[in-house]
């Protein structure tokens, strides 16, 4: 059978050597020879051929495509790429699906089945569900359908590392919730008797007292800070001293009086439609659906791994596939070159959608991210020893629905590394930050965002911070408005960060627009801020309770990077004499030509250092003559009196996302 499939293949490619493409499709055979009316059936087979090729007569001019059929495929495993499945710049290697079919690359698997909860049931289990629930709650044993993983709850969150997410379930597409306490509100912490890192707190009311025989019951909660949250596992409960006890990692930064948080994991607490909840010892699945479970399509998430892996491949895509329904991360890109992911969807990712790192012109394009346990998509690309760019990217993605799991500091995009690009995407609706960025050189240019920061505080859109080294950041042309809760920035340079540029941007209902806490050498210019609280925030924290940060670690984070040898010492001179100059004042910060309307302009916590700052040229409560402000429409008149203060026009029509070969539809305003 293996003689006859390779001198098939062989005829192939000598027949048709320009259009050697490959198939794949769900009722396919991996012994077919990959044609289009004989394909085969897995992504493994197709990439087993492209070697076989590239071995005997190498990839045809103009390159290879392998053409995946519409369906479903299950992933039990990793779909692994390395060097041997690259193509070259001349012949590319593509991955796509088949015109106009959906393509889902699934890591989990449909379940039926469900039987109502008084048709399958352990009596003894009864009285831990709410009377009001028990009509409404179906039941199905995933061990007797053959899931033998059954997941894992762990204390992931703030400062800690992204574990695989527990097993999940899923209707319709759609995330449902681990049965909780308070379903849609916080619990608060009453008092932490024995100190906030004593690992217990006592609890208002008596809820808890309801859930003596619950065995698994975690708690997520903001234990200290607005901008940090973890999970833990409950070790007891004592009823009569209203305490609960965790078990070590405890919450992060200890526990406070007043914090907030809430109870998940409890059968006890099934008490609406979309929560579920699943019992570890017997395999059993408790489910109450928002919506008819006929026709509804219901999902577990299983795998662990990438769903797919590149690693040192170079000059392949990835086009049109969906990839959904994961424990782990969606795609994983490492050591590649010239990489692209385009126009797929991912969604219900467990950890992050896609990780770029080590790699070098890689990136994301006109893909949709939506409902991603973690961060949306993580670059780490370019050496910061020698400012060697990366240049990867994420450009045209529309990400929403991310930081679903960890709460905090897993934005949309993640930037780090040197000379790396996030542009035109649309994000939308999370609780923390849009873009957390670290590094050199980065570019955040023609993004839209709102409604993000939405559960957080002292948080900023695009944020980073506590660096001296990062330098060279460009944030500008994007859209900010509508951002969360008060104590919001939308540009938060944070705890001294220094030497970004800000330009071009507009802010309405941003909260504050830019926020320079205590860093130097900023340029704020040319911006509209319109109803913002304030428009730009200036501190001298450095000088004060930030001072230990910056004599200590940052200079650390300094001397860890060869800043005073070439090219360092020529691109950020003002590195080198940096700790000569009072290093925690907020020197040489420009804040030029913006225009303020509405909302408060101007905040300056210290006027010690007004003579080292440039305000100038601001236009501030001065009509600024919108086309129509009313529909967010801030284009400038051609009689703006911004004009004459030097404004430069804004390119606003340019920002957002766009249409292209891949995205052929925009999402509705």
């Amino acid at each position: 059978m293996k003689d006859t499939f390779f001198a098939a293949l062989f005829l192939l490619t000598l027949c048709s050597f320009t259009n050697a493409d490959f198939y794949v499709a769900p009722n396919g055979n991996d012994e077919n020879p990959g044609t289009k009316s004989k394909p085969f059936a897995t992504l493994e087979r197709a990439r087993d051929a492209i070697r076989v090729l590239k071995e005997s007569v190498g990839l045809p001019s103009g390159g290879i495509t392998v053409w995946i059929r519409g369906g479903d495929y299950q992933r039990d495993s990793v779909f692994q790429l390395t060097a041997e499945d690259s193509g070259t710049k001349e012949s590319p290697v593509v991955y796509r699906s088949y015109f106009g079919e959906r393509v889902r690359l699934i890591g989990g698997r449909k379940i039926k089945g469900f039987k109502p909860l008084s048709k399958q049931y352990d009596p003894s289990i009864l009285p831990s569900i709410q009377p009001k629930a028990r009509s409404k709650i179906f039941t199905i044993n995933l061990r007797k359908l053959g899931v033998s993983d059954l997941g894992r709850l762990s204390p992931r969150g703030f400062g800690r590392a992204s574990t695989p997410a527990h097993l999940e379930l899923f209707f319709n597409g759609m995330p449902m919730t681990l049965a909780r306490w308070p379903n849609d509100a916080w619990a608060k912490i009453a008092d932490v008797p024995n100190g906030p890192q004593g690992g217990k707190f006592t609890y208002h009311g008596s809820r808890p007292s309801r859930w003596s025989k619950a065995a698994d019951i975690w708690l997520h909660g903001y234990w200290t800070w607005d901008w940090a949250d973890s999970y833990v596992k409950v070790r007891a409960i004592d009823t009569r001293a209203k305490e609960i006890i965790t078990e070590e990692p405890h919450g992060v930064y200890g526990y406070k009086a007043g914090a907030r948080y809430y109870a998940l994991n409890l059968l006890e607490e099934l008490d609406q439609p979309g929560e579920y909840y699943l019992d570890h010892v017997s395999g059993i699945l408790y489910f109450w659906p928002p919506g008819p479970l006929d026709e509804a399509e219901v999902m577990v998430s299983l795998l662990e791994q990438p769903i797919m892996r590149l690693e040192n491949v170079q000059h392949l895509t990835v086009r049109g596939l969906t990839f959904e329904c994961t424990r782990g991360n969606g795609i994983e890109i490492k050591g590649c070159s010239d990489v692209l992911i385009a126009g797929c969807t991912l969604s219900n990712i467990g950890n992050t959608a896609v990780i770029i790192t080590g790699s070098i012109r890689s990136g994301v394009l006109s893909c949709n991210l939506s409902h991603i346990g973690d961060t949306g998509i993580s670059i780490a690309c370019g050496d910061r020893q020698t400012l060697s760019p990366g240049r990867c990217f994420a450009v045209n993605n529309y990400i929403q629905y991310f930081s679903r799991w960890t709460r905090t500091y897993h934005p949309a995009i993640s930037l780090h590394g040197v000379g790396n690009r996030a542009a035109y995407n649309l994000m939308c609706n999370a609780p923390h930050s849009a873009i957390l960025f670290g590094g050199n050189d980065h570019i955040m240019e023609f993004n839209e965002v709102h409604h993000v920061c939405m559960e957080t505080s002292d948080a900023g859109a695009f944020y980073a911070g506590r660096d001296f080294s990062w330098q060279g950041n460009v944030i500008r042309y994007n859209f900010f408005h509508h951002m969360g809760t008060a104590d919001v920035r939308s540009v938060y340079l944070d705890d001294n960060l220094s030497g970004v540029r800000v330009y071009g941007n507009v802010f309405y209902k941003a909260k504050t627009g830019v926020c320079i806490g205590g860093g130097r050498n900023n340029v704020v210019e040319n911006n509209i801020f319109v109803d913002c609280e304030p428009s730009v925030h200036i501190d001298n924290r450095g000088q004060n309770w930030a001072k230990p940060t910056v004599d200590g670690y940052m200079k650390q984070q300094l001397e860890a990077v060869p800043y005073r040898e070439l090219p360092w010492k020529e691109r950020y001179p003002m590195l080198l004499t940096i700790y000569d100059d009072d290093p925690g004042t907020p020197k040489y910060n420009k804040i030029e030509r913006n225009i303020s309307f509405g909302g408060k302009w101007l905040n300056i916590y210290s006027k010690n250092y007004d003579s080292t700052i440039s305000i100038k040229d601001n236009l501030v409560d001065v009509d600024p003559c919108f086309v129509d402000a009313a529909s967010m429409k801030f284009q400038l008149r051609d009689n703006s009196p911004a004009f004459e203060l030097g404004f430069k026009r804004i390119p606003i029509e340019k920002i957002g996302l766009y249409k292209d070969k891949y995205r052929r539809v925009l999402p509705p305003k």
